[in-house]
């Protein structure tokens, strides 16, 4: 059967364009569409279940992007060739859309839900992951699943001045702002970028621009839509009793409140609250709880939400007491771990993080191997979150998509202060010993802190705050919160994470929780972020105000020099004997990688010493001397014609008897003996036994010829 296909075109401009097509793959899927951009070429596939699962208050949404290695004519690395486990790449791309996804569900849809999207064919001038949220959102467009508000993603570059949707890598590279944009026709919901030290308006600009293109291609997913003749399902919404709720709400708002009020630890405040809800549940018959104790516990949650919400929106306190701009208490300490190469603690009230830094070589560098990106990383930053941070105990079961994306936040936001020529290899670990609101941003200040710690020239220290928004559609107030804590997080509208230098922004990460944010108070959010990053920073600088000069002593120390391609093979020698060696004897380690006509060899130690050593002894292997040049060298041995000379060690040549003097030498042995050290001039190869020729007596002076009174020539001169 042929099938009958739909399709839409978007226009990028400058001949650049994205089709969505539907109806032709995938039809067992609720939803699938196949987004084509140039040879880029994505399927998108939505599947929700008709009910929900008994007792599931939330969305179960999975969000699932993969890259096939197929589309770009490449096998998987290793040695089962199949895609395995999804790449730190993938699982961000993931994050990106579930993000924007998430909150534009109904309240009250709970269905489990499946988004897969998956790159088919790849094309190096289109970056495929700034079209993920595009084809999920088309996806759910195509299906009945009650989706209303469509969304879509793109990522904005400014080249030269000029902003870029959707750039080609070759822009990207050139680029001062990268970032990505989700939003729905209405509102941003989600950002996520790293710039370079740019401006609060440069980024509300380009936040701007990309909304309007974002706006064409949800219109796109209309008119699709539109094409089809869809309806959307029905669905069970989730129970609810007006009567339990107000029995809760009257009992608890305002002894919820009062708790709110009383500017009280985490860990007291939780167990205030835990009190207050075993009491409340204690209004109810042991039959009651049973059929809706699950109701109880919702209305309560709803409670104290709106009471911490009033409480900031009415009194203009916070949970901890604080007024809503201001940060709380802030301890660093440096060179706390001994034994590593650099380290530090930072400690905002009861968020901590503890930094440490290891120093290697290129054998050292972050191997991405991927079908849309190869490459390697010589700067990054593993974020680890162990529950015993947030007094829980839990099981570990691998690193968490979570921790993969605050890593990554804070890894792009302390890169682009690395120095181009900083000749080490850096991973930065982050170890969050406790948490209660921003530990990605206590990550980059404790980050930052732990480099210059190292000796790390960094540009410019970096510092991140979160920031988060407590508002009231119905009468239109609001408050933009600095340093957000984890209950502020959760029951508030936003979550910005906003990091940079003392001269502009360096990377961001915005949620957004509520349709309809306004310009104005983002634009709020961002000065009010400024203010308070520059008060962070100004404490990690009380702290370490410089970078130290040089690495610790037990740090390595790394030095590289170049040498010609063609002494690569004599360095290392047959199956590594001779580098294998050398390390050794050196106590270093040494790699050589090619570069065009020359070997860049690094050399990695920590003994000054040894390092000293591996230098001489591979400008020794490399070591040719230029014609015309004067050598100071060494007598090695002496032979009845002459004496054997050495440049360095391992490079000798012969000086003959008869280059010793201008005046005749009988023996060899009357003018030079073993260990003498003298000048010589190097001739080049002699023609006739093809080996170097060298000189003394070419750098003494040549005595004047004899004069005789029966050569002619000195009787014309003498005339």
């Amino acid at each position: 059967m042929i099938p009958n296909v739909f399709q839409e075109t978007i226009d990028l401009g400058n001949g650049r364009t994205i089709e969505i097509e539907t109806g032709k793959l995938a039809k067992q899927a609720d939803g699938s569409v196949v987004i084509k951009t140039g040879n880029c070429v994505l399927l998108a596939t939505a599947v929700s279940a008709r009910s929900a699962n008994p007792g599931v208050d939330f969305l179960p949404l999975t969000v699932d992007f993969r890259e096939k290695f197929s589309s770009a004519g490449r096998f998987p690395g290793g040695f089962f060739k199949r895609e395995a486990r999804p790449s730190d790449h993938e699982i961000l791309t993931m994050r990106l859309v579930d993000r924007v996804l998430r909150p534009l569900f109904p309240d009250d849809y709970h269905a489990e839900t499946q988004i897969m999207i998956q790159l088919l064919s790849y094309d190096e001038e289109v970056m495929p992951d700034s079209l993920a949220g595009l084809a999920a959102s088309a996806a759910l467009a195509v299906s009945d699943i009650p989706f209303y508000n469509y969304i879509s993603e793109v990522r904005v570059a400014r080249v030269n001045g000029e902003f870029i949707i959707n750039p080609n890598k070759s822009q990207l590279a050139e680029a001062d702002i990268d970032m990505m944009i989700g939003a729905s026709k209405d509102s941003v919901a989600m950002v996520e970028g790293e710039m370079k030290e740019i401006s609060e308006k440069e980024m509300v600009e380009a936040i701007k621009f990309a909304h309007e293109a974002i706006k064409k291609q949800i219109e796109a997913q209309e008119n699709l839509r539109a094409k089809l003749n869809l309806s959307y399902r029905e669905y069970e919404s989730e129970k609810a009793d007006e009567t339990i709720k107000t029995k809760v709400f009257d009992f608890a708002y305002d002894k919820t409140f009062a708790i709110a009020a009383e500017a009280s630890a985490k860990h007291e405040r939780s167990e205030k609250f835990a009190t207050l809800e075993e009491e409340v549940k204690a209004l109810f018959t042991e039959e009651e709880l049973e059929e809706n104790g699950d109701l109880v516990h919702k209305y309560f949650h709803d409670v104290q939400k709106e009471a911490v919400r009033n409480l900031i929106l009415d009194k203009g306190i916070r949970l901890d007491g604080r007024t809503t701009t201001e940060i709380r208490p802030i301890w660093c300490e440096v060179n706390y771990l001994p034994s590593t190469h650099g380290s530090s603690i930072f400690t905002r009230g009861e968020t901590q993080a503890l930094a440490s830094v290891t120093l290697g070589t290129s054998r050292d560098v972050n191997v991405i191997d991927l079908p849309s990106e190869q490459g390697e990383e010589k700067f990054y930053l593993h974020y680890n979150f162990p529950p015993f941070s947030t007094g829980e105990a839990r099981p570990l079961r691998g690193v968490s998509r979570r921790e993969i994306g605050h890593g990554n936040l804070a890894q792009r936001a302390l890169k682009g202060m690395i120095p181009e020529d900083c000749p080490y290899t850096i991973r930065l670990m982050s170890d969050v010993l406790e948490s209660n609101g921003s530990s990605s941003m206590a990550t980059v200040c404790a980050g930052t802190m732990a480099l210059m710690d190292a000796g790390i020239q960094m540009k410019k220290p970096v510092s991140g705050i979160a920031m988060g928004l407590i508002s009231d559609a119905k009468t239109g107030r609001w408050a933009v919160l600095s340093d957000i804590l984890g209950d502020e997080d959760h029951l508030g509208d936003m979550d910005f994470k906003v990091t940079g230098t003392a001269d502009g922004i360096t990377a961001c990460q915005m949620d957004i929780k509520i349709e309809g944010l306004a310009y104005d108070i983002m634009e709020k959010a961002l000065e009010q972020a400024r203010d308070g990053r520059l008060h962070i920073l100004g404490k990690l600088t009380e702290t370490i105000a410089q970078p130290n000069e040089q690495v610790k002593p037990h740090a390595p120390k790394i030095i590289k020099i170049t040498i010609p391609k063609d002494f690569i093979g004599a360095i290392i020698g047959p199956g590594g004997k001779n580098i294998q060696g050398l390390q050794e004897a050196t106590g270093t380690t040494i790699v050589i990688n090619e570069e065009g006509d020359t070997g860049i060899v690094e050399i990695l130690g920590t003994s000054q010493e040894g390092i000293d050593t591996a230098i001489q002894s591979i400008q020794n292997s490399t070591f040719e001397p230029v014609v015309g040049e004067t050598y100071k060298v060494t007598v090695t041995k002496m032979l009845d014609f002459g004496a054997v000379i050495e440049f360095v060690p391992g490079k000798d040549s012969l000086l003959h008897v008869s280059e010793f003097d201008w005046k005749r030498i009988e023996n060899p042995s009357d003018v030079l003996k073993v260990g003498d050290v003298l000048d010589v001039k190097y001739i080049g190869i002699d023609p006739k036994t093809r080996k170097p020729k060298v000189s003394r007596k070419a750098l003494m002076p040549r005595p004047p010829r004899p004069e005789h009174k029966d050569n002619p020539r000195n009787n014309e001169n003498n005339k």
